[in-house]
């Protein structure tokens, strides 16, 4: 395991301090968790990303409600 020094000024250490009230978390605690939440964030636009760019080189075709019920 992996120990991390970082060094806040005033303000961060007060975002810091008023997230881990708000959330109840310790620090560290939080801290993963908000790597983790951006970590998440960079694979979804990624995806996102993907998407769009295959969608640009062949459009999807969608069914419709109607369609599927009439194939039942």
């Amino acid at each position: 395991m992996a120990v991390i020094s970082i060094r806040l000024n005033e303000e961060e250490e007060q975002m810091v301090s008023f997230l881990s009230n708000q959330f109840e978390k310790d620090k560290s605690s939080l801290i993963k968790y908000s790597l983790k939440e951006m970590y998440e964030d960079f694979i979804d636009n990624k995806v996102i990303d993907q998407f769009e760019n295959e969608e640009k080189k062949q459009p999807l075709n969608f069914i419709s409600a109607e369609d599927i019920f009439k194939n039942i």
